[in-house]
């Protein structure tokens, strides 16, 4: 299984070599998590800790970027809400109608989903991922998205119906997809692929397998460390979007794949403002120039690089503003109503948006990139110090950490 690991108040993550993360897990097992150094308490006097359900990936492979936002007792112990949705009337975290009301996006148009299909590639087998959004889905009104009634299909990376073996921290991941999938588009097919293992050959090859299996949008919520672009993640006609990353400035691939539309991550709350909501960088969001793709015809405006630069768009992603997950898997001995952030939030929601406009030909970011008006301009906050600011901080027009910015309904989609 994958072992967990913390993020630190310092935008970048912890990492360690393959070789020394065997003996890291032996010694994290007894132990309980350690609370982020900036845990702020609560008025009952509990604190919140960040945790990254998937460690850095190695060489040739990913990780998943699902941060899990725990609150924390007095006596170091996680505190649980509830596991069952008649029990939890009010889940923490944001709502598929936040999601809606925040970016514009429309509400259930149908009693039974027959929208576009999105698809959400991730590695390993989440057993209980239909059981779960079937909770999600009724604890918002939202309508049932089932094997049964033609809404959800899962297939491993070959088509087929065998899944590979569970991983806990994937099966929260995917848990967070399906969720975001479901809140930015409720009206939509779901399809999950996935691969047998994190590797990127496995990865692509499920990429390749939603794309054969009829997609108009595949999010991949998953990094590794900059690297040549695959054929795999090259479909014109469909959006394939992935996630940034959540260690601060830095590159990560496949966001960073010319064909690719790279998701970047906000802040996202409530205000008086006329649109309900603001937004500023996140701290963790992923961004830079890549050292080896190619750049994209349309990021004429990115003086700054010469070749693929991050990212393209953004959504919410800060685990403190963080989105409400429901997981039964008891990964890390936690289960239930959950919070969750990380670009991993960002990328399906941002994917069921280019599903839901139904202008995915060609390379759906061109069209962005041309629609960049349409878009809520996030212009404050940073995920930290760089030489070149426009690659930290949030700025009006494009700048890395947000992108050109956030969905304002479909037009910029």
């Amino acid at each position: 299984m994958t072992t967990p690991h913390l993020t630190r108040s310092h935008p970048m993550r912890l990492r360690r070599t393959p070789a020394l993360a065997v003996a890291a897990a032996a010694l994290l097992l007894p132990l309980a998590l350690v609370p982020r150094a900036d845990a702020a308490p609560t008025a009952k006097g509990t604190s919140h800790r960040n945790v990254s359900v998937c460690a850095t990936a190695g060489p040739g492979r990913a990780g998943c970027l699902a941060i899990r936002r725990d609150a924390i007792d007095t006596a170091g112990q996680v505190v649980h809400q509830s596991r069952t949705a008649a029990a939890a009337a009010a889940p923490s975290g944001l709502a598929p109608a936040d999601i809606q009301s925040a970016y514009k996006l429309p509400a259930a148009t149908t009693a039974t989903p027959a929208g576009p299909t999105v698809a959400i590639v991730d590695a390993y087998d989440d057993p209980k991922a239909e059981a779960d959004l079937a909770v999600y889905r009724k604890q918002y009104g939202l309508p049932a998205c089932t094997t049964a009634n033609g809404c959800f299909r899962k297939v491993n990376q070959n088509g087929g119906t065998t899944p590979p073996k569970a991983n806990g921290g994937w099966a929260q991941e995917i848990s967070l997809d399906l969720d975001m999938a479901s809140a930015a588009c409720p009206s939509c097919k779901i399809l999950l692929v996935e691969a047998s293992s994190a590797s990127f050959a496995n990865l692509g090859t499920a990429v390749n397998r939603a794309a054969t299996l009829g997609a108009k949008a595949i999010s991949n919520s998953y990094g590794g460390s900059d690297s040549s672009a695959s054929s795999a993640y090259d479909h014109p006609g469909i959006a394939v979007v992935a996630s940034t990353g959540d260690a601060g400035y830095g590159v990560e691939s496949p966001a960073s794949y010319q064909t690719v539309v790279a998701v970047g991550g906000t802040s996202l709350k409530k205000s008086s403002t006329t649109r309900g909501w603001t937004e500023t960088a996140w701290s963790g969001a992923g961004s830079g120039c890549s050292t080896i793709n190619t750049k994209p015809s349309w990021q004429t405006s990115v003086t700054a690089c010469s070749r693929k630069a991050n990212a393209d768009v953004s959504a919410v992603a800060d685990p403190n503003t963080g989105v409400a997950v429901y997981d039964s898997y008891a990964y890390q001995g936690v289960s239930g109503w959950l919070v969750f952030g990380g670009t991993s939030a960002s990328a399906p929601i941002i994917g069921s948006v280019y599903a839901l406009s139904g202008r995915t030909s060609g390379y759906p970011a061109s069209y962005t990139w041309s629609h960049a008006s349409a878009l809520n301009d996030v212009t404050s906050g940073s995920n930290g110090s760089c030489s070149t600011t426009i690659w930290c901080t949030a700025r009006s027009g494009w700048d890395g950490p947000t992108g050109l910015g956030t969905p304002n309904g479909l037009t910029a989609f």
